[in-house]
């Protein structure tokens, strides 16, 4: 194997207070990622453009050199959910929400609470009872997520419906709306909000809401839906990585890319800890990845590992476990490159796909920190981090330009 690269979902950060004014992988204890520093280069990345704050397909997209237009959210998912695609099909990544009475989305995840075995309750309610006059396939994936695809000749040119929050309040949940005056358009606008109606007097009256609301949780009562896509992207080829991926966007990618794809399934949500959940998957996931670049190292001349749990901290503004999760992802994976690196050659790249900062319970603009080893002398003692990285000799870099920076392609 000749390279590595390591995305650390939604890793980078901004000063946070808790945690005395550094960023979480700043405060972080992580020798393995710092040794890799004091032997290689730094930089930091726009992963799409300065200025454009990206979600995590068009991060992903853009980094392995595509068009942003080549992103397709919802076919992804869908794709990485095994669902049978046909072309016109509509697919959407789907957040189970909460809605109040007013309308208003006061949740976008249902309080990160909703089980697995919930999950697929509510999934197999809409699947049955919810009539339309076309196929449609949904899923439940992971925690809160889903993935909607309509089976048919539809258009892709529509908004979804996902409004999220601005300065703290609630918005009311949009509706879907066309983007131009085809008679296609205006139809695929209409019945796509015809079924989030149904679908939403389902949930409403679901026994596993009525349950939840009793326990004082937040009822999984609204579909939010985005990134309406009809169509595979045209992505480029790399046939020669492989991706230890679990989770459906980064496994759709991986498999419309041409990767050898390795997957495990995802731990469930069987209690009301998300994050006993997370570390549950984090851990699982760390071991996964070490176990398939053990089997393939020599089969293949790249990995692609997408490590996704330390984006969740970023959005629900918990500093302390992002800090954690990313010191042990040090202390277990990348201390796994620490030791095959060297004695074999591997150049490793460790970076994020977005910032997604604990204060803003979001993702931003901001740049993310990028490290490159390459082996090359060891300079003066570096740590990996978002303000070394500024002062690194990779200087400012789009996400376009990360692998023929580093030697990945030419």
């Amino acid at each position: 194997m000749k390279g590595i690269l390591v995305i650390i979902d939604g890793m980078a950060d901004l000063p946070n207070k808790l945690l005395k004014d550094k960023t979480p992988l700043e405060a972080a204890h992580t020798p393995n990622m710092d040794f890799f520093a004091t032997r290689g280069e730094m930089g930091y990345m726009d992963p799409v453009k300065p200025g454009f704050i990206p979600e995590s397909d068009e991060a992903i997209v853009s980094i392995f050199g595509n068009d942003l237009s080549s992103s397709s959210r919802g076919w992804l998912e869908a794709k990485g959910t095994n669902i049978k695609l046909t072309r016109g099909d509509l697919a959407f990544r789907v957040n189970f929400g909460t809605t109040n009475s007013k309308g208003e989305v006061i949740d976008r995840r249902a309080g990160r609470t909703l089980t697995t075995g919930e999950a697929h309750e509510l999934a197999r309610a809409i699947t049955n009872r919810v009539k339309m006059p076309f196929k449609f396939t949904f899923i439940s994936t992971v925690q809160h997520r889903a993935a909607l695809v309509f089976h048919g000749g539809f258009s892709e040119n529509i908004t979804g419906n996902d409004s999220t929050y601005i300065m703290g309040k609630p918005k009311k949940n949009g509706i879907c709306k066309p983007l131009d005056e085809s008679e296609n358009t205006q139809y695929t606008a209409n019945i796509v909000n015809e079924f989030l109606a149904k679908a939403h007097e389902i949930l409403i009256k679901h026994p596993v809401n009525k349950k939840r609301k009793e326990r004082g949780l937040l009822p999984a009562n609204y579909l939010l839906i985005r990134g309406a896509g009809i169509e595979p992207p045209k992505l480029k080829q790399y046939k020669k990585w492989i991706s230890p991926s679990y989770m459906p966007l980064e496994i759709g990618f991986s498999k419309v890319s041409g990767m050898k794809v390795t997957t495990f399934d995802y731990p469930k949500l069987k209690k009301l800890d998300a994050y006993e959940n997370l570390w549950d998957g984090l851990k699982k996931a760390c071991k996964f990845n070490i176990k398939s670049i053990k089997k393939f190292k020599k089969s293949f001349d790249y990995a692609y590992v997408h490590i996704k749990e330390t984006d969740l901290p970023g959005h629900d503004n918990k500093p302390i476990e992002k800090k954690e999760m990313i010191e042990y992802i040090d202390k277990t994976f990348i201390k796994f490159l620490r030791k095959i690196a060297p004695p074999n050659k591997i150049k490793i790249v460790i970076t994020a796909d977005h910032s997604t900062p604990c204060k803003l319970k979001a993702h931003s603009a901001d740049p993310v920190p990028v490290l490159f080893y390459n082996n090359s002398a060891i300079l003066k003692e570096k740590k990996f981090s978002e303000k070394e990285a500024r002062k690194g000799t990779l200087r400012r870099i789009k996400g376009k330009e990360l692998l023929k920076k580093v030697g990945f392609v030419k």
